[in-house]
């Protein structure tokens, strides 16, 4: 992230970036860390957290719930965390939220770790949901935790939406042939999140040729 001038004590706004396996949440993420400030903060992805330390990965509902639970808890760990280091932007690479779009069997994750989507959906400021793309061509198979094919990635990209859906200021950036103009659009949506202290910092990546989402797509 780029030093930045401000000294302002800011008040941290929750931003979610998600997308279903395969949307360009990593590559967006990079771009990130490399056009804004230090006053954006983006937190690590929960379940590369859980998956990476070998927490078991099953079809089977009862493990599937368990994994869901953990990744629920620690993503609201680094949350908490992020929110004492003075970041004008916690950026969440998925939220609590995504967690009942991966849940299977009886039951729902928001009973299970005693909440509601909508207090979940209460705390995020907004939502970037990067579609994923339903051609194989365009498909990234370079993350070695991604298991899933193009289809189910597809399903999942839909599951995701719907959770999502209900959010006031959810944006849906689209798929394109040329990568580049989907990360554009993901990143000028969240330079209208950062405050004006910081927002004059962030250096430009072709915005004035992407036209922004509209909330609620």
């Amino acid at each position: 992230m780029k030093p930045c001038d401000c000294r302002d004590r800011h008040v941290p706004r929750r931003v979610v970036l998600t997308g279903g396996p395969g949307a360009g949440k990593t590559a967006v993420l990079e771009l990130i860390r490399l056009f804004f400030c230090e006053h954006v903060k983006t937190l690590p992805e929960a379940a590369g957290i859980v998956f990476g330390g070998r927490f078991p990965r099953s079809d089977s509902p009862p493990l599937r719930q368990a994994a869901q639970r953990a990744i629920y808890h620690i993503q609201r760990e680094l949350e908490s965390v992020a929110e004492t280091e003075n970041a004008a932007v916690v950026l969440c690479d998925r939220g609590t939220v995504d967690c009942a779009a991966y849940w299977i069997g009886e039951g729902d994750l928001f009973s299970a770790v005693g909440t509601t989507r909508a207090r979940e959906m209460a705390r995020y400021d907004a939502v970037i949901h990067l579609r994923t793309p339903t051609s194989p061509r365009a498909y990234n198979r370079d993350n070695p935790l991604r298991l899933e094919s193009v289809e189910e990635a597809a399903a999942i990209d839909v599951q995701i939406a719907s959770q999502w859906a209900e959010h006031p200021r959810r944006f849906v950036v689209e798929p394109t042939e040329d990568f580049l103009h989907k990360a554009a659009a993901a990143l000028a949506l969240l330079r209208n999140e950062v405050p004006d202290c910081c927002r004059h910092h962030v250096r430009r990546f072709f915005w004035d040729d992407v036209a922004g989402a509209e909330p609620g797509q």
